[in-house]
């Protein structure tokens, strides 16, 4: 058949038309599949961030860890799940045919019942008294705190269509050691922050960062499928410190059992590596457990070893000895008289803890008596700005650099604000006042040669990344020279072998260096407390080539009421410090030293 030409003319525009037809349904195909399966998680996040077309919650992250020197967790923190359920949304789901619930609520309040510990029965008749008060509620509170076994069962019974539950997560803390260095490693509040030790301190390493989940759901509360979008969340960091959990369990117990022997009010262990300045140890009693904190009294929520101080008493005569044989004026066989009470030309009065008839005293042996009247003399050898200036070097007046929360800075009056009295009572511990950590501090500094570092607690911060930041390393001062050093290192051991208390403090195989300190109590109205004293003792050993210093505090203690009660305990700490560095016995013998002439 002949194909005409008003024949051709429809047909040739009936193609054209499908062509067109075609080429649009091709277009809206390339750009169904573009918004559907292209760009589709790029257009559902954009969705969700347009009016309120998502829901968002935070995914938690865990605050990071506190660890030992030897990594043992002092800190951490462990998910758990507190328990809800929408009671409107139950005849929803029972209701949904088009994707219906593995069990309708009448089995399915039997097995969540079940899994957060109460009856089925129990569990249907709260969701129908709130239904009763509020036929739309979307809130029952189920269960506080459920571990994850029990989140993993209800987030199995979620997903098999049980669209009103949920499961709200959130970090809980926990402290596996308890009190152990409870003071030092902190706690928080209820709201996750921070409020003691290094909880509060290393605050910036510990804290995680949240991330989220934002997802839409139907009118049933099913989440449509591909609308979720997730922000992973951050762990905080490790913080490690210096201490060593074991050595500190060690003399926690210890200085516990012997302060209450005694009859004190609280006392501190403070152990602190010579070379390093690192504390190793830091006990106290009473110390607050983390876990629970309202089981401790208010006042030992902080550190005793940080923010306590006290008058040092005796302990800084060897500060005293320090200042005058730098100077140039004294060395450790320099003598001067004393009588157990003198009255100086200034009117002031000193007396010796001992009666005694006047002795011609060695600087050596002044430090061994401990006499009050030697050390003055021996003292207004050099200025009292002098001296004020010493006590300063050796860090007192001053917070120490680990800036402990709370951390007391101690108090040191200008030497032109001596009085008669005071121009003399500086030069053996009295009118300033210290903290436990500064006192280790300036033992360290004696065995280190004269050479102070800083004190440190916290070695790194891990990020979650394996990233390392390891603490600045710590300022070194040289405050006196290595032979004023020596000389004081010297009397200080003819003090632990030549002083009252030279066998309740020996350590067998080792040879040590130590100085007793007792002084009065301020009553805190200007004053001192009648018949009770704050008391000390220091030390390091190995005396000829220095270690470890131990300082040992008891705050009015009643059975001995002197320095003396503290005896036990040291020996003690050393003994114990020295077997886990498993430091090696001396060798060589001491070189004692002539204290007096009668």
């Amino acid at each position: 058949m002949m194909t005409t030409r008003a024949t051709r003319g429809p047909r040739r525009r009936t193609v054209v038309a499908l062509a067109v037809v075609f080429a649009v349904l091709a277009a809206f195909v390339v750009r169904l599949v573009d918004i559907q399966v292209v760009s589709a998680d790029d257009h559902v996040t954009d969705s969700l961030q347009v009016g309120n077309l998502g829901t968002t919650t935070t995914v938690a992250g865990n605050r990071g860890s506190i660890v030992d020197s030897n990594g043992t967790v002092l800190a951490a923190s462990t998910l758990v799940y507190d328990v809800q359920l929408s009671p409107s949304l139950i005849a929803v789901v029972d209701a949904n045919t088009k994707n219906p619930p593995a069990y309708l609520w009448a089995e399915a309040s039997d097995k969540i019942a079940a899994i957060i510990g109460t009856t089925g029965e129990q569990l249907r008749a709260d969701v129908a008294a709130r239904l009763e008060e509020d036929p739309a509620s979307q809130y029952l509170f189920l269960e506080s705190g459920v571990n994850t076994e029990q989140y993993l069962k209800l987030k199995e019974l979620k997903e098999e269509g049980l669209a009103y539950l949920a499961m709200k997560s959130r970090s809980v803390r926990v402290y596996p050691n308890g009190a152990v260095a409870g003071t030092m490693v902190g706690f928080l509040n209820g709201d996750g922050e921070g409020q003691y030790g290094v909880e509060r301190m290393a605050g910036e390493c510990l804290a995680p960062t949240d991330g989220s989940q934002t997802y839409r759901t139907g009118k049933d509360g099913v989440i449509i499928p591909g609308s979720q979008t997730t922000t992973d969340a951050v762990d905080g960091g490790t913080v490690q410190l210096t201490l060593n959990s074991d050595l500190n369990w060690y003399l926690q117990q210890m200085i516990a059992e012997e302060a209450q022997r005694q009859g004190a009010e609280s006392a501190t262990v403070t152990v602190v590596e010579v070379k390093s300045g690192k504390i190793r140890a830091a006990a106290e009693w009473p110390s607050v457990d983390p876990n629970n904190v309202d089981g401790t009294p208010q006042d030992y929520w902080k550190s005793q070893i940080f923010s306590k101080w006290f008058e040092p008493g005796s302990t800084f005569k060897a500060v005293t000895a320090a200042t005058i044989i730098d100077q140039g004026a004294a060395d450790w066989s320099t003598t001067v008289t004393a009588k157990s009470r003198e009255h100086f030309p200034n009117g002031a009065e000193i007396n010796d803890p001992f009666s005694h008839p006047q002795y011609t005293y060695t600087l050596a042996g002044a430090l061994i008596d401990s006499s009050n009247v030697a050390l003055s003399k021996y003292g207004t050898m050099v200025s009292p700005e002098v001296r004020h200036d010493y006590l300063a070097k050796f860090g007192v007046g001053q917070k120490t650099a680990i800036d402990f929360y709370g951390e007391l800075a101690g108090q040191l009056h200008p030497a032109s604000e001596w009085d008669n009295q005071s121009l003399y009572t500086t030069t053996f511990g009295q009118h300033f006042t210290i903290t436990a950590a500064q006192l280790a501090s300036t033992y360290q500094t004696l065995a280190n040669d004269g050479q102070r570092i800083d004190l440190s607690l916290i070695e790194s911060c891990t990020g979650a990344d394996g990233t390392v930041v390891a603490a600045d390393e710590p300022a070194r001062e040289q405050v006196i020279s290595e032979s004023t050093a020596a000389q004081v290192q010297r009397m200080l051991e003819n003090v632990a072998v030549q002083g009252g208390l030279s066998e309740r403090i020996e350590v067998p195989g080792y040879r040590i260096a130590t100085k007793t300190g007792t002084a009065q109590t301020p009553d805190g109205h200007g004053g001192y407390k009648s018949g009770v004293f704050d008391v000390s003792i220091v030390g390091y050993a190995p005396a000829e080539d220095p270690e470890y210093v131990v300082v040992v505090t008891m705050d009015e203690p009643t059975k001995i009421r002197n320095s003396a009660a503290t005896a036990v305990a040291f020996q003690k700490a050393m003994t114990q410090v020295l077997k886990t560095y498993r430091v090696q016995p001396s060798t060589e013998p001491m070189d004692e030293l002539l204290s007096k002439f009668d």
